[in-house]
């Protein structure tokens, strides 16, 4: 995905990479920070962004894929050229938090504690790394009528239409994150008594945001009947996120 000029009369925007860089270094430095804080092995979190990070950019890839695939069963050598554009963040999270937790167990880590840790940094993540995608003009909006709206006029956009006001839905994800991040800031003490509970209450709130997020995207992510394919992953998010917040908590678990 090409850096692009997103020209909205009143700010420019540059850069995709660097967001999505620092999306990263934010939610890692963030998850350690909380592991020191929780006393565990802060150590490890090398460990576990290495996993989520192979697996999110795999699982991302292989849904958009997945999505276009015969597109790609014609071009099959495109499937490599992730830099390009074409990634489905749904994807990225499932595959990403299952290699996670695959990693995590496999070094014998207590797992509840570890996703409480990651918990404010994911949300973090997603605050910082939407303004790239607002800055590319992936995950556009439908056409849009309210005082917000934005439009996108630089022909490398991926933004479609452009010179037209659209919804800014990669705002709308970046302003959910922020909040679900202080909102997780401001209860932790509170849940943290029960492990695993504040990972619950994230997947729960960003599953919401997302869901609803979606009816306000205009960039194709598969159909299921009145929903995409997307919100059924968040669907599944939010039945492990309610799991997580209700379940009798094991340390070890």
């Amino acid at each position: 995905m090409h850096p692009v000029l997103v020209d909205l009369g009143f700010v420019t925007i540059h850069t995709y990479g660097v967001f999505i860089a620092l999306a990263f270094l934010g939610g890692v430095g963030w998850t350690w920070l909380e592991a020191r804080r929780k006393g565990l092995e802060a150590g490890r979190v090398v460990d576990l962004a290495f996993a989520v990070f192979v697996g999110a950019l795999l699982g991302a890839r292989l849904l958009y894929v997945l999505l276009y695939l015969p597109h790609y069963l014609e071009h099959p050598l495109e499937i490599l050229m992730f830099w390009e554009g074409g990634m489905v963040f749904s994807g990225g999270a499932a595959l990403g938090g299952w290699l996670g937790w695959r990693v995590a167990r496999g070094h014998g880590m207590p797992v509840p504690p570890w996703l409480d840790a990651a918990a404010p940094g994911l949300a973090l993540g997603e605050a910082i790394g939407r303004l790239g995608c607002f800055s590319a003009g992936c995950c556009y909006g439908q056409l849009c009528a309210m005082p917000w709206a934005v439009t996108f006029t630089d022909p490398r956009s991926l933004a479609v239409p452009l010179n037209m006001p659209l919804h800014p839905t990669q705002i709308y994800h970046s302003l959910s994150g922020l909040l679900t991040f202080g909102l997780l800031l401001a209860l932790r003490g509170r849940l943290e008594r029960r492990p695993g509970s504040l990972m619950g209450l994230f997947l729960v709130l960003f599953s919401l945001a997302r869901f609803a997020v979606e009816f306000f995207r205009a960039d194709f992510r598969g159909g299921l009947g009145p929903f995409s394919v997307t919100q059924a992953v968040y669907a599944v998010f939010l039945c492990l996120g309610l799991y997580l917040m209700t379940r009798k908590h094991s340390v070890r678990s």
